[in-house]
């Protein structure tokens, strides 16, 4: 971490670093929390634990400025657990091994965490800081936001006093967000009767691999691969061919990550060997043409694997892989109201096989009630048609553009003054916390920005080294200005 260390602002990045060096990965952020308290408690600063397991640190005002109003610095303290299938890595107990590449910081083999530990450190440091003029500050760090946003749903309204938040969990240097969309969580379950392993059978795993992935908001208009889709293709492809029987489908680990890997065991009469071999040569090569410009890694392998004790019947297996061809995936539609947003998508983010059905995770997003609830009803009958069950859960609302918002205006003013440059203002396709605060502080005037992180929820994400003391820069100035009560 010596190189993290060297690099500036150097308080931040000293912050990420121990960040780094304590597992957090989403409803395993215990360690961090309990560091963050301490650390806290060592500087004087109060800390409260509420009821969830939110942090909330209050520091007072800068000698001069006890009028201004008051500012909540909020970040998440998980990360997305990633890694590569040939990276050996235990989240809840490995460190996250970054380094320096050029003007990026990136980690080997797995998700970085600056996604929103960045935020996060950017909060702590300007607690830390005592050359900063601010009014006064209170942080919030939430927990789970990856995994649920268990922390903004249980925040209760009275525990904070400011009036604007700063929400640091954005990704685009020189962007600026004021608002997002919601989401709801979806799970297919399809239940089968397992049958013994037909005899004279041979069992063969195929891998698919090499995708791009990425957040499931931000990237999912980029028309990248998804691994479980591509899967389904595939075996559908394989199925009109031989004799195949399914055994297990798993892919991706996230619902809100794109998935980048999928396998298959199946089953076949020993003599169709050589037919499995050259007929996965020959369908994969048209889904490797198609995505050669944005997934050019694709890869396709196939091994003998042992004998399972059983598969799926038939019956289950062609309702199983006609559910997830027609299951809806990607962008649904655009928005009308602002050019190049992507307004509803939904993401097929992980398929996993239990003793007695496989499951099915579905993340749907959209800007409005309207587009998830024609989401949800595709998704309903798709399960319908498939005698599937389908549950929704965990839905989160978006947060309504405030074009009136008096920080919107003062943060755009400020980035003008030091960058010389108007920002772009934006509505985030992703989920962020702001529009779960607003129940419980309706009063608040909420904001969104922070550096360029690219891929993120994968482990090809990395924060631009620039970007961030651009932020830092930005985010201190902006400190200063605040206006009074």
């Amino acid at each position: 971490m010596t190189s993290l260390t060297q690099l500036q602002p150097n308080g931040l990045w000293r912050f990420f670093a121990q960040f780094c060096a304590i597992p957090h990965p989403s409803k395993h952020e215990a360690a961090l929390s309990q560091w963050i308290q301490t650390w806290a408690r060592e500087q004087g600063l109060p800390v409260v634990v509420d009821q969830v397991g939110n942090l909330i640190i209050k520091k007072p005002a800068t000698p001069g400025m006890e009028d201004r109003k008051g500012v909540i610095l909020q970040a998440h303290i998980d990360m997305v657990p990633q890694a590569n299938a040939d990276t050996q890595h235990d989240f809840t107990k490995d460190p996250i091994d970054a380094y320096v590449d050029g003007e990026w910081v990136r980690a080997r083999g797995t998700t970085l965490g600056a996604d929103n530990g960045i935020g996060a450190a950017a909060c702590l440091a300007v607690l830390a800081d005592r050359h900063i003029k601010h009014g006064p500050i209170e942080v919030l760090l939430t927990i789970d936001e990856e995994a649920g946003m268990t922390g903004a749903k249980g925040l209760q309204p009275g525990l904070l006093e400011g009036e604007i938040l700063l929400n640091t969990d954005s990704e685009q240097d020189g962007e600026v967000y004021m608002g997002c969309a919601g989401g709801v969580d979806a799970l297919l379950r399809f239940a089968y009767a397992a049958e013994p392993v037909p005899a004279e059978h041979q069992a063969w795993e195929i891998k698919l691999s090499g995708l791009r992935g990425g957040h499931s908001g931000v990237n999912i208009h980029q028309g990248r691969g998804n691994a479980n889709k591509l899967l389904a293709r595939l075996l559908e492809s394989l199925s009109h061919e031989l004799p195949l029987r399914l055994a297990e489908l798993s892919g991706g680990t996230l619902r809100n990550a794109i998935p980048r890997e999928a396998r298959a065991l199946l089953l076949l009469p020993s003599q169709h060997a050589d037919a499995l071999a050259a007929a996965l040569t020959r369908l994969s090569a048209p889904l490797k043409t198609e995505l050669a410009a944005i997934d050019s890694k694709l890869g396709f392998s196939l091994t003998q694997a042992p004998l399972p004790s059983r598969c799926l019947n038939q019956a289950a297996q062609q309702r199983l892989l006609d559910a997830l061809l027609a299951c809806p995936n990607g962008v649904i539609r655009m928005s009308d109201a602002i050019a190049g947003v992507v307004e509803t998508s939904t993401n097929l983010g992980v398929i996993s096989t239990q003793d007695d059905a496989i499951q099915v995770q579905c993340l749907i997003r959209s800007l409005n009630e309207t587009g998830r609830q024609h989401v949800e009803q595709m998704t309903q009958a798709v399960a319908n048609l498939a005698g599937a069950e389908c549950q929704f859960s965990g839905h989160y609302p978006g947060w309504t553009p405030d074009p009136a918002s008096p920080i919107m205006r003062l943060l755009r003013e400020t980035h003008k003054e030091l960058f010389t440059s108007d920002p772009k203002i934006m509505v985030i396709h992703a989920g962020l916390e702001c529009g779960l605060f607003q129940p419980a502080y309706p009063h608040w005037d909420m904001v969104s920005f922070g550096p360029t992180i690219q891929g993120a929820h994968s482990p090809d994400e990395r924060v631009h080294i620039p970007a961030v003391h651009r932020f830092w820069q930005l985010l201190i100035r902006l400190l200063e200005q605040i206006p009074s009560r």
